[in-house]
């Protein structure tokens, strides 16, 4: 337990009072196990002393690492509380300008059980899951899968920054710079989702075989025109066949 693990001064006395001038049985009962603990008893003994189980033991000092001395606090009877929802959807806009792992979370995305458990930690607001997860849609905040990217940088990326730029001013027709690059060509169809009737599902052929094209082409930096060759693998020999094509056409360009 965080909480526990530092322990203050404050909170100690205030256990105390809650013990000595609280009229609700249950919180005094929660409050005097999580001082046991906090003063060095092991949760069986206090689970002993207490006559409690140690699932309600633990249920109890989780409350009270997440929203300290108030957590314990006997929860009304009744309708519940109407929450704010504009503002617990902007806090939670704010959350998503982070990731999880800023915050000290060994995860790389959010979920609703997250944001609960940083609303009731940050805010105070005791809100389930589902709750958050209906709301969402209603906040503009959508379910989309992340983008994978290069995280390692080029310790040359100033140099070669620099000798493209100074390609590029010297760039004429004697001397002519050139766009490069390749394309994976998928001949089998593209599936995915689709509107149907609820009880089919509709059935797309494919060749058998996950076959692919490639393409090598370049792209004129003064014409615009583009140059390029095909091949059924993605070699350095696709790349030497552009090359000697643009040999071939470069009075043409």
């Amino acid at each position: 337990m965080n909480r526990i693990a530092f322990l203050y001064g404050a909170e100690t006395r205030r256990l105390k009072k809650i013990i000595h001038k609280t009229r609700d049985r249950d919180l005094c009962r929660r409050a005097n196990a999580v001082l046991l603990v906090l003063k060095g008893k092991t949760k069986s003994e206090v689970a002993n002393l207490l006559q409690a189980g140690r699932s309600s033991l633990n249920r109890w000092l989780k409350w009270y690492d997440v929203a300290g001395v108030d957590g314990l606090k006997t929860k009304g009877v009744g309708r519940p509380v109407r929450q704010n929802r504009d503002f617990i959807c902007g806090v939670l806009k704010i959350l998503l300008k982070y990731t999880p792992r800023t915050l000290g979370y060994q995860r790389s995305r959010w979920s609703t059980e997250l944001f609960a458990l940083l609303l009731n930690k940050l805010c105070n607001i005791q809100i389930h899951s589902s709750t958050i997860r209906r709301w969402l849609p209603k906040a503009g905040i959508v379910w989309r899968r992340a983008a994978p990217t290069l995280y390692i940088q080029d310790p040359d990326k100033k140099e070669k920054l620099a000798a493209i730029r100074e390609a590029l001013a010297d760039n004429s027709v004697d001397h002519p710079v050139f766009y490069q690059d390749e394309v994976d060509i998928h001949l089998n169809p593209k599936i995915g989702a689709d509107w149907g009737l609820r009880d089919e599902q509709r059935k797309v052929a494919t060749p058998g075989q996950n076959k692919k094209h490639y393409l090598a082409g370049a792209l004129h930096g003064q014409t615009g025109q583009i140059v390029y060759v095909g091949g059924e693998r993605k070699t350095s020999d696709l790349f030497i066949e552009l090359l000697e094509k643009l040999k071939c056409t470069s009075s043409d360009l």
